[in-house]
């Protein structure tokens, strides 16, 4: 594919606003250990309400990138874990958040010579 097609492949711009919501990376990466519930992943996570995790979850949910698991007994369970799909997403985010710590300090004075 060539570098225009990425403006115009609807698959590409689908790939790009999966991880452009900054908690849609965030929760995929916690979950890469394995399955968590709720608040096991919002603790984990940090820094996020149990509305906005919940709304966060729904998201990769739709798109096949986690599953949410009910699991029976007394007291009904959920978890939620990767799906296959999802863990791929795991390379590409930690490349990003690689690219974030070795010039993060460069885009933040950038963002401040601007005013930002």
């Amino acid at each position: 594919m060539t570098s225009d097609g990425y403006l115009a492949d609807c698959r590409a711009r689908l790939a790009f606003d999966l991880l452009a919501n900054t908690w849609n990376s965030v929760v995929l990466w916690a979950l890469r250990d394995g399955p968590s519930r709720h608040a096991e992943l919002r603790g984990r996570v940090g820094g996020i309400s149990s509305k906005v995790l919940t709304e966060t979850l729904r998201r990769p949910e739709f798109n096949g990138l986690v599953e949410r698991r009910v699991h029976a007994g007394a007291a009904a369970r959920v978890t939620y874990g990767l799906t296959p799909p999802g863990r791929t997403l795991l390379g590409p985010i930690d490349a990003f958040g690689a690219w974030a710590f070795e010039h993060g300090d460069e885009v933040m004075a950038a963002q401040e010579r601007h005013g930002g």
